[in-house]
């Protein structure tokens, strides 16, 4: 399987992503505008749930928006559970 990729339109928006043989299996569609990166939605293919896929994307998103200096709002289901699971975790990323 491959790693997670970002995609990102000149103005910001886009997905994290897993793909394989051009199938695309999950995206966590988001945009970045200025220090705050959104998360909108969460969405892995059916036949592939159960795999670790949305927390791989999770894993990645929170990786980048550290390296970035960035915080999330999650509007995102999935993301603000993660969130409100571990908010000591997420603390320094989580815009309330």
């Amino acid at each position: 399987m491959s790693e997670v990729q970002l995609q990102l339109d000149e103005r910001g928006r886009g997905a994290f992503y897993l793909e394989e043989n051009k199938e695309k299996l999950g995206e966590m569609v988001v945009g970045i505008s200025g220090t705050a990166l959104t998360v909108y939605h969460t969405e892995v293919d059916p036949k592939m749930e159960g795999q670790g896929l949305a927390k791989k994307m999770f894993d990645f998103m929170i990786k980048y928006v550290r390296e970035k200096g960035l915080t999330v709002v999650p509007l995102c289901e999935f993301v603000h559970a993660q969130f409100k699971r571990h908010p000591e975790e997420f603390a320094d990323v989580w815009k309330r």
